[in-house]
């Protein structure tokens, strides 16, 4: 334990929402929520805005429309997320050369290490410039805790939130910590805070008067003991600069059940190519395949095969988990699959006596929800994925409703197979009205609000889908001006990013649905979306119904919900 506050954790704010507000004028100060857009999708982040009416992370995305139904609906841009989580680690890398990324969004910095803080004065006003530094080079704000340990540097993060900065001096400890719940310290989650309540011990303090030899009796030697240390204030574990990935996995979560077992075997194929595409991007290979089905009931099988040698070839790794799959009854159905890959090591040992031919086709690589302590991947060029989404902001003015701009679109209105998918919040670019993003999407149409970050609110305009001019295009930066991928403070303004950061926003084991950037037509994925409802224009338009029928989803309603189009946001129906 040391004895000055010279450890800090630094926890952006809504990280991911507050980016989207960031980049989205017309929301900001307005209640906006990522994550899927699917029936069995999960909230990833909820602005504070939004988490007034109650709605939190790891929240059915079906309950936080019914808590929220006016709020913005957005699937994730994990690109965006990326550049700006690259920002935040380099100017923390200034601080010290001791940096642990623990997520997109959180890092621990040992400024002692750095020279950076020998004394509380001198480490509150590193906090403090940190937090203007970041708001400078990103626009965003995050909350800074500091103290002699990671655990009560983190504990001081979020006592800060949001937006703020809180030192526990070293000493004080045992008194902060005690009138605290269990849950508050590492390695307490639902079913350890639940024996220990069942117990009798509710508070930080409980633990610490129980004594060593109680916890240990019933949590066991090495937890019980651990545990008892950190309620005594007690952590002595350094910040780690480098933190090696245990496993790399993909998973998705299906709208519906699958039942066809040659469908489950594709969607098998498909996440192992996935997983595949992220080991390479890694630079890493594996040796052991795991295959993990949740079925209709809730239950939860996995298997894995360990191969001769670390590999990285797709097709070596999709015949393994597809002869996992084998050993699988999925008779009932399958409403969850997911590819991993553990073992992980820095070189590939070819097996000569793999069943896959040399020649074998490789499949597309797409993004995953789950990197054991990797980085996530950012999405690749969304125009030939994502599902039908609906986006925007709820309450829209008369001067927000659409107008419907034609396109040389094909003789159906309704969506099609091979039609473009533009998902909910991405950011797109008109030839003629310049850059913008998705409100919504659907029946063919697609609505785009063209704004900018730094711009004032823009108006919206109704599309078809296949309009050729109109594209998805890469996130702009959030301050205008700033080149993509570099960091705009005072220290460095044309500092190269170099910093890494991992997801922990994307879906484990326990929170099905998650976000993942991800969409496919047709696919049931995490991320898909409902379509909810065509993008309707104002009333006295008369040229659409000119041009095409009109469907009977463009309706009133859907003019009210802010113009957009679907079900992703706005006033969007789960």
């Amino acid at each position: 334990m040391r004895t000055a506050p010279t450890i800090l954790h630094l926890d952006m704010d809504a990280f991911y929402a507050a980016a989207e507000q960031a980049a989205k004028p017309s929301l900001r100060g307005k209640p906006v929520i990522v994550g899927g857009l699917g029936p069995r999708g999960v909230v990833s982040t909820a602005s504070y805005e939004a988490r007034r009416f109650g709605v939190h992370s790891a929240m059915p995305m079906a309950q936080a429309r019914r808590l929220a139904p006016n709020a913005a609906f957005l699937t994730p841009r994990f690109r965006l997320y990326r550049e700006v989580s690259d920002q935040v680690m380099e100017l923390l890398s200034r601080l010290s050369p001791l940096v642990e990324p623990l997520s997109l969004d959180e890092a621990f910095v040992d400024l002692e290490a750095g020279g950076a803080a020998d004394d509380t004065a001198s480490a509150r006003a590193t906090g403090e410039r940190l937090r203007a530094d970041i708001r400078a080079a990103t626009g965003l704000a995050g909350s800074v805790g500091l103290a002699g340990s990671k655990m009560l540097a983190k504990i001081g993060s979020e006592q800060a939130k949001p937006d703020g900065l809180v030192i526990i001096p070293p000493g004080s400890e045992r008194e902060m910590l005690g009138p605290m719940p269990v849950r508050t310290l590492p390695g307490v989650g639902p079913a350890t805070g639940e024996h220990l309540r069942r117990a009798g011990m509710t508070t930080v303090a409980d633990l610490a008067e129980a004594g060593e030899d109680e916890l240990v009796r019933l949590l066991g030697k090495a937890h019980g003991a651990s545990l008892y240390r950190m309620a005594r204030g007690h952590d002595d574990r350094p910040v780690v600069s480098e933190r090696d990935a245990k496993s790399v996995s993909v998973e998705d979560t299906f709208d519906v059940d699958l039942h066809d077992r040659v469908r489950v075997r594709a969607e098998v194929e498909r996440l192992a190519e996935r997983c595949v595409g992220r080991l390479r991007d890694a630079g890493r290979s594996g040796r052991t395949v795991v295959l993990k089905v949740r079925r209709y009931d809730f239950s939860t099988l996995t298997r894995s095969d360990t191969l001769r040698g670390p590999t990285d070839d797709p097709v070596v790794v999709r015949e393994a988990a597809a002869r996992l799959l084998e050993g699988v009854d999925t008779t009932g159905g399958v409403r969850l699959l997911g590819v991993g890959v553990t073992g992980l090591a820095d070189y590939t040992q070819e097996d000569l006596f793999a069943q896959a031919a040399a020649d074998a086709p490789v499949g597309g690589v797409g993004e995953g929800s789950v990197v054991g302590g990797g980085a996530p991947v950012p999405p690749a060029d969304l125009a030939a994925g994502g599902g039908d989404t609906g986006g925007g902001e709820a309450g829209g003015t008369a001067d927000d409703r659409p107008a419907v701009v034609a396109g040389p679109a094909s003789a159906d209105a309704v969506d099609g197979p091979g039609q473009r998918r533009f998902p909910a919040g991405h950011d797109v670019r008109h030839a003629a009205f310049g850059a913008g993003w998705v409100q919504g999407s659907g029946l063919g149409r697609v609505t785009v609000r063209f704004e900018e970050p730094g711009s004032a609110p823009g108006r919206v305009r109704t599309f078809w889908v296949d309009d050729p001019d109109l594209e998805l295009s890469d996130p702009l930066p959030l301050i205008p001006g700033a080149v993509a991928g570099a960091v705009v403070g005072p220290a460095d303004a044309d500092a190269a990013v170099t910093g890494e950061g991992n997801d922990r926003e994307g879906t484990g084991d326990g929170a099905e649905g998650g976000p993942g950037p991800e969409g496919r037509a047709g696919g049931g994925t995490r991320d898909d979306a409902t379509v909810g409802g065509a993008a309707g224009p104002a009333e006295g338009q008369s040229s659409w119904s000119a041009m095409r029928p009109k469907p009977r989803s463009a309706s009133r309603s859907d003019r009210e919900a802010g113009g957009s189009a679907g079900s992703g946001a706005g006033r969007g129906s789960p």
